[in-house]
C-alpha cells in the first residue's frame, strides 16, 4: 500500500533516528522502505550495509559528480516504488505513533480527490523564528535540538497527546514530504532537476501541483519532530550557521524560479504558495 522513501546526504545520526522511529511507530511497520544515500562520507553507506536487513531497507549508494540533492533523490526513490502510495520523509524526521495511518485516513476521507497529505511538525527553534501554521516551534531544550540530546520518549508521549487533543486539517504543504499516490507523482513529473541540489524545488513542485488541481492537507493527528533542515543547513558542522552549499543554492535557485515562472511566489494566509507575481 505505502512505500516510505528518504534521500539523505551525510546526515547519519538523524537518519538513524528517522529509520528507527518509522519502524517502531508506524501503523504499517513492515511497509517497503527505500533509502537513497548520495555521496555520503560520514559512515552512512557502512551503516546501511550493516543495518539494512535489520530494518528491512532497500537502499541505494549513489556516487556522482553532479548531486541530485533531496529533490532528485526523491525522484530516484519514486522510480523504484511499486505500491499505490509514496510516503516521502526527510532524514531529520522523528515520527510519532500511527503517523502514517493518519495520513492515509485523509486519503480515505477524500477518495475522489488527488491529494498531497503531510504531517504536522514540531520543531526546535534553531533559527529564532516565529511559529508558522502547521509547525509548532519549541525551545531546543524542550525535546532536544540535536540528535545527541533528543528525548525520544518525551516527544513520543507529547506527539500522542497532541494528536488526541487536536483534530483539524490545514490546507497546506510543508516542505517536500508527504503521502501521495504514485500515479499523481508520476503525472506531475516529480521534482524539477534544475533546482538540484537543494532549495526552491518544493515551491516549484507545489505550484505545479496546484495548477493541476491537487489539494493539500495537513492533519494534526499525524505528528513528526523535524530537527530543522539538518541535511542541508549542516548546523553541527558550521557552528550553528547555514552551510555555504545551502546559502549558495538558495540565491541561485531563487533566480531559477523567477526565470521559470516569470515572477516570485505569492503566499496565502497559511504561508503556502498560491501563485506568482507578475514579475
Amino acid at each position: 500500500m505505502i512505500t516510505h522513501c528518504i534521500s539523505t546526504y551525510n546526515n547519519l545520526p538523524y537518519l538513524k533516528l528517522a529509520v528507527k522511529s518509522v519502524r517502531e511507530h508506524s501503523h504499517w511497520k513492515d511497509a517497503p522502505f527505500i533509502i537513497h544515500a548520495e555521496n555520503c562520507t560520514d559512515g552512512t553507506d557502512e551503516w546501511l550495509s550493516a543495518m539494512g536487513d535489520h530494518y528491512d531497507l532497500t537502499y541505494y549508494i549513489d556516487k556522482n559528480d553532479e548531486p541530485k540533492g533531496i529533490g532528485g533523490g526523491m525522484n530516484f526513490c519514486a522510480e523504484k516504488v511499486s505500491t499505490e502510495y509514496i510516503n516521502f520523509l526527510h532524514s531529520d524526521f522523528y515520527v510519532g505513533k500511527d503517523w502514517d495511518l493518519e495520513l492515509m485516513n485523509v486519503h480515505e476521507l477524500h477518495k475522489d480527490k488527488d491529494l498531497w497529505v503531510n504531517s504536522f511538525r514540531v520543531e526546535p527553534n534553531m533559527f529564532n523564528s516565529n511559529d508558522r501554521v502547521g509547525t509548532l516551534l519549541v525551545p531546543p531544550k524542550e525535546f532536544g535540538g540535536f540528535y545527541y540530546d533528543f528525548d525520544e520518549e518525551k516527544f513520543t508521549k507529547y506527539a500522542s497527546w497532541f494528536a488526541e487533543n487536536n483534530n483539524f486539517h490545514i490546507a497546506k504543504g510543508e516542505g517536500v514530504s508527504g503521502l501521495v499516490k504514485k500515479s499523481v507523482w508520476d503525472r506531475i513529473g516529480g521534482n524539477d532537476p534544475i533546482f538540484a541540489p537543494t532549495s526552491w524545488d518544493d515551491m516549484d513542485l507545489f505550484l505545479r501541483m496546484i495548477n493541476d488541481g491537487i489539494k493539500f492537507v495537513m492533519p494534526t493527528k499525524s505528528v513528526v519532530y523535524h530537527f530543522g533542515a539538518r541535511g542541508s543547513h549542516r548546523l553541527e558542522e558550521n557552528n550553528g550557521k547555514t552551510s555555504e552549499r545551502q546559502s549558495a543554492a538558495e540565491i541561485r535557485n531563487q533566480q531559477k524560479f523567477f526565470d521559470k515562472w516569470g515572477g516570485m511566489p505569492i503566499l496565502d494566509e497559511y504561508g503556502m504558495i498560491s501563485g506568482v507575481t507578475n514579475g
